[in-house]
């Protein structure tokens, strides 16, 4: 017999910070920081964060959890906040605390801080590229295990928007779905079906198409939102012109930074980007210790 499925994350950010840090810390810290045992106990310190590089910030909430598990005595003043753009050489906070707590939680703090946003410095390229026309940029699940929540935040962040979180909270039809349901419109009466025993918990249904004889099929099958894969520009056009606004077109596949805006120009809705969580840079910080 299969088991169950495992229950879906909770639905609070603040949990899932709490546990993503506290992964974090057990990966890096594990029971004792040997190489901080070298400075007394007792010692405090004083630390700024700067940035090297032009970027948009996230991850401040993360930061700061990581310190407050190890010593509620650390105290942080923000002069940047997550959302915001900063430039290089910029001081995006100041601590104060226990010397010892503070080496230790740096580099686990500085990596949730650095990554998000990298994520969202992503994101708000993307949002700029197609700023004007009609479409947003999305996200997709290709996530970083264990950080799907936390990489979602920053894509909002840097001005992007957000696709389902997972497979528990919406339903996505694609090709291999289709080929087992035999047609389009079998998968679309199934997932209706589907839809209707959840309480409400399904919030949209979407369904792939990868042409325009498909896309007819989708819309005749009552499709409301419908995912355009891997389309040229000129099918595109004609999906935009065929759909006449009866559903939420998607545009997904080969999309990058000088793809973008032509996309966006054909009419579409949305463009999703898996680049814009599985491929993101982190940023470059530096944690400065004054004594």
């Amino acid at each position: 017999m299969n088991a169950p499925p495992a229950a879906a994350p909770a639905d609070t950010l603040d949990a899932e910070i709490e546990r993503n840090v506290d992964a974090a810390l057990a990966e890096d810290v594990g029971n004792i920081d040997l190489t901080a045992q070298l400075v007394p106990a007792g010692v405090l310190t004083r630390a700024t964060v700067v940035a090297r590089e032009n970027a948009v910030l996230c991850g401040t909430s993360w930061f700061e959890r990581c310190f407050a598990k190890l010593d509620s005595a650390i105290s942080i003043a923000w002069s940047a906040a997550d959302g915001d753009r900063v430039v290089p050489d910029q001081v995006l906070c100041h601590l104060d605390g226990p010397a010892r707590a503070l080496l230790t939680g740096e580099r686990t703090a500085l990596n949730f801080l650095q990554l998000l946003s990298g994520v969202a410095t992503k994101a708000s390229q993307y949002a700029n590229a197609v700023a004007g026309t009609r479409a947003i940029v999305i996200d997709t699940r290709k996530t970083l295990p264990g950080l799907r929540r936390a990489q979602k935040y920053a894509v909002k962040c840097g001005g992007c928007g957000n696709h389902r979180l997972g497979l528990y909270d919406a339903i996505l039809i694609k090709e291999n779905h289709i080929l087992a349901a035999g047609s389009i419109a079998a998968a679309m009466a199934a997932a209706k079906q589907v839809s209707d025993t959840t309480n409400g918990r399904c919030k949209f249904i979407q369904v792939e198409v990868e042409s325009l004889d498909e896309l007819g099929q989708a819309l005749e099958a009552g499709a409301k939102m419908i995912l355009l894969d891997n389309m040229t520009l000129d099918q595109m056009r004609g999906a935009v012109a065929l759909n006449a606004g009866r559903a939420l077109l998607e545009a997904s596949g080969n999309v990058n930074l000088d793809t973008v805006r032509s996309i966006a120009e054909t009419g579409v809705d949305r463009i999703s980007v898996g680049g814009l969580t599985k491929d993101a840079r982190a940023i470059d910080l530096s944690m400065r210790f004054s004594g």
